[in-house]
């Protein structure tokens, strides 16, 4: 795959635009409200997403840090919050997340929404790929042999947005049809990933807006948590030279912490601030250097 021959370059400029960032106080502007899918041509949206445009160089416009969603199935048991897909947080949580890195750092961004099928060739052009509702996502024989071919060959995918005993046996059983022989490894808050750039002294948990507004827990109540508790859980499926090629966020909700940032200021200040964002930037930043 020649994009990903391309990381390391990428990989050190994102670095020298991390390093830029002083405070967690500068990484996020205020104002702006809610943005409702219907609400699309808002000009204020429009207005982002044009000055991350013209900040391009056209020779290397291609060569940029792109956030790419996988398109996926969904199992609508009710079990598993049937609601949800893979759509779940768009366009606000993408649009929110490309501006911001955008917005405080040096490093260029793709501006827009990249929702892309696995089986699609161009997958092999997105190195960083990211699965909302996770606990619901259904494979088919074909996704799941092209999703084994592109995390082997150098991909990486960030799993988030599902809760609880049942999403979480249900989103096991389709990565082992990705992975028969790798079974996902335990991460503790002393691996490298949550200090890498930002250094979290706990595990950190974004629940859902609207069940933080309604009881203020930091999970989301009403699952199933007898097998494993309510606390946060992530997991690490590695290749065989041990490089990691899946992030799995067990009862976690990232896309609600860049979707509503601005919606509610006491969650902005105790999911979106301080956990959200600069675990991501640890996140993107782990797997563009390992």
């Amino acid at each position: 795959m020649t994009t990903f021959l391309k990381a390391t370059t990428r990989c050190l400029v994102f670095l020298a635009a991390v390093a830029l960032l002083s405070a967690q106080a500068q990484f996020f502007r205020g104002g702006g409200g809610f943005r409702r899918s219907s609400m699309i041509q808002d000009p204020e949206l429009l207005r982002e997403q044009d000055e991350m445009e013209k900040s391009l160089d056209p020779k290397f416009k291609e060569d940029v840090f792109t956030f790419a969603r996988l398109k996926f199935s969904s199992d609508r048991d009710y079990r598993f919050g049937g609601a949800r897909a893979w759509d779940d947080d768009t366009p606000e949580a993408d649009l929110n997340l490309i501006y911001r890195l955008y917005q405080v750092t040096s490093f260029k961004v793709r501006p827009g929404m990249n929702y892309i099928d696995i089986t699609t060739k161009d997958l092999a052009n997105y190195p960083f790929t990211y699965v909302a509702a996770a606990g619901q996502m259904v494979l088919t024989d074909e996704e799941a042999t092209a999703l084994r071919s592109y995390l082997l060959n150098g991909g990486f995918l960030m799993v988030d947005d599902f809760w609880g005993d049942d999403q979480w046996h249900h989103l096991y059983e389709q990565m082992k049809r990705v992975f028969p022989d790798r079974e996902p490894a335990g991460l503790t808050i002393d691996h490298r990933i949550f200090h890498t750039v930002f250094d979290f002294k706990k595990l950190p948990q974004i629940p859902s807006a609207g069940n933080f507004r309604r009881t203020n827990p930091s999970y989301d109540p009403g699952w199933p948590y007898i097998e494993q508790n309510h606390d946060p859980h992530y997991y690490a499926i590695y290749d065989d030279h041990q490089r990691m090629m899946v992030l799995i966020c067990h009862n976690n909700h990232y896309g609600d912490g860049w979707e509503h940032e601005t919606q509610d200021q006491t969650y902005f200040d105790t999911y979106s601030e301080p956990q959200a964002y600069p675990m991501l930037i640890n996140i993107i930043v782990y797997a563009m250097t390992h």
